[in-house]
């Protein structure tokens, strides 16, 4: 006596996202055709040349086949590069495109306001133990690090430390 299975329920299809289509750059395959053909003519005109004693046999191999094979490798390399420039131009561009469609998140104002506030204000100096910088407390580079240190005036003024470029902490007089 056979039992028949109980039929599984079959889950509902997920939407699947619009993918972008990866489609490869027609100077792509133009680059990475050069390149193929001058190694081909390059390896012919090495394995030509190989065979033969004497120079004057060895000349139209190179003169049909070993520097047109190098000019194409050239000339694909150079295609090849055109090609991914090309491809991270349009990505730059999707993303930016991307990142105007999204919008401020802040409430109207606020950009402009946090703009026009200096980088770095506050008084107190501070310097990483082992670094060569000394910084304005609120500098971006030391802000929330806990082994930031108030700074003493005598490195400061011996030369021993530097100005943060960042922040431009002022000078301190000893």
């Amino acid at each position: 006596m056979t039992t028949a299975r109980p039929a599984r329920p079959v889950p509902p299809a997920r939407p699947v996202p619009p993918a972008r289509p990866r489609t490869a750059h027609p100077v792509l395959w133009a680059g990475w055709a050069a390149l193929s053909a001058g190694a081909v003519l390059c390896v012919l005109g090495w394995y030509g040349v190989s065979g033969e004693r004497f120079a004057e046999r060895q000349l139209p191999y190179l003169a049909s086949c070993t520097v047109p094979g190098a000019a194409l490798i050239v000339a694909g390399s150079v295609l090849l590069t055109h090609g991914r420039t090309a491809l991270a131009a349009a990505r730059i561009d999707e993303l930016y495109g991307l990142l105007v469609a999204a919008g401020p998140t802040e409430p109207d104002g606020a950009a402009g306001r946090v703009a026009l506030l200096p980088v770095a204000v506050a008084g107190d100096l501070l310097m990483v133990p082992g670094g060569t910088l000394y910084h304005r407390a609120d500098c971006p580079l030391v802000t929330g690090k806990a082994e930031a240190v108030p700074v003493d005036a005598k490195p400061v003024a011996s030369g021993e430390l530097d100005p943060c470029p960042i922040c431009e902490p002022p000078g301190t007089s000893g």
